[in-house]
């Protein structure tokens, strides 16, 4: 898979647009990456600072850039609202093979978002030539554990002590799906 940054992807489902997303969206992830319920099971804690998100969001950007990643921003498409975000990443070329992950927002949970827009990036993946994905959980998130199991992930590992945070190791369960 090789990607042109100068032409990265637009996928659209029967309720979302997920465009890649842009240095402008720091603002709309500022209060979902704020939120303590939505990072409970990301390697970070909650982040009160702005700046922090932007660093974050422009270092995502500069991935895309350099072809080593998709992250998009997720909308409906009825009236252009953000939920979140998802990404391909850790993108290897030579091995045809990926990392997932979706963000989001609270208010959005619970309404097949993410499981629609996980399956719009899982067939981008397999139509450009990707032929492994694997995605990481938090022991605990049994949230994103069945939304990956719907997608067809299958468990193939833990990581013990994998996550240092707020001075605790944390396991995190390792998925696979071969395309």
């Amino acid at each position: 898979m090789i990607l042109d940054p100068d032409r990265l992807p637009i996928l659209e489902t029967e309720r979302l647009r997920l465009t890649p997303l842009a240095a402008a969206d720091a603002g709309r992830l500022f209060p979902i990456m704020g939120d303590p319920e939505v990072m409970a099971y990301w390697d970070i804690a909650e982040v009160d600072d702005p700046d922090i998100v932007a660093a974050i969001v422009q270092a995502q950007v500069a991935d895309m850039a350099a072809g080593r990643a998709i992250y998009w921003s997720m909308r409906t498409l009825a009236d252009g609202v953000f939920l979140g975000s998802c990404d391909l990443s850790e993108i290897d070329g030579w091995n045809r093979r990926a990392e997932v992950g979706f963000m989001l927002g609270r208010d959005a949970w619970g309404q097949g978002y993410a499981l629609e827009a996980m399956r719009s990036v899982v067939a981008f993946a397999a139509a450009a030539g990707l032929r492994k994905l694997a995605a990481r959980t938090h022991l605990g998130n049994l949230r994103s554990e069945a939304l990956l199991e719907k997608l067809g992930f299958v468990k193939e590992g833990l990581l013990r002590g994998h996550i240092l945070k707020d001075g605790e190791r944390r396991d995190c369960r390792v998925f696979g799906l071969l395309l």
